[in-house]
């Protein structure tokens, strides 16, 4: 088996890991136009346990969560990347717009969100907060760990910086704010 792994085998994959006393980390997202704030994420949740697991969004999911121009990188490709990476042991494509079928399958001891997500450790803890995936990991006996945000690095704010170095301001100006972008 290598780095990535069908979303019908992710049960297979987390009997496997468990069975060897792994510590399963699970976390997901877009990652179109892979940057520095996703690889500094990634490497931090990948200290979290033994195994890392990154879920990305298939293309259908990305559109519906980030509109019609979205994403610049096909789901496969950016898979690819994120396989490429030493701190991911496996990758999957999902094609819903939450992860909790992914952890139903895979069962992580933790999943990590990055703190892009709008999410406050203090609304994580009081269980009154936004983060659907939440419930569920804590009914199957994981935690959910926020992974602190990397001012100036998303990929809105990469995709900002583009436009303005090839004089594109108007359409640099119509681009979402970070917060409407992540949600």
């Amino acid at each position: 088996m290598g780095k990535r792994i069908e979303f019908d085998d992710l049960a297979v994959l987390g009997d496997e890991l468990r069975r060897a006393g792994k510590r399963i980390v699970l976390t997901n997202g877009h990652f179109d136009l892979l940057h520095v704030g996703h690889l500094r994420s990634l490497q931090a949740a990948r200290r979290l346990g033994d195994v890392l697991v990154v879920a990305v969004n298939d293309d259908a999911s990305t559109r519906r969560r980030k509109g019609p121009a979205r994403p610049f990188v096909p789901a496969e490709e950016r898979a690819e990347l994120l396989a490429g990476l030493a701190c991911v042991d496996y990758v999957t494509v999902f094609p819903d717009d939450t992860a909790e079928r992914v952890i139903q399958l895979l069962r992580p001891h933790v999943y990590v969100k990055g703190g892009d997500y709008g999410v406050t450790p203090e609304e994580l803890a009081s269980g009154k907060q936004p983060l659907p995936e939440a419930e569920l990991v804590r009914a199957l006996g994981g935690e959910v760990v926020l992974i602190p945000y990397v001012p100036e690095r998303s990929t809105t704010e990469l995709v900002r910086r583009i436009l303005a170095a090839y004089g594109c301001a108007e359409v640099r100006d119509r681009l979402p704010s970070r917060e409407e972008a992540d949600r």
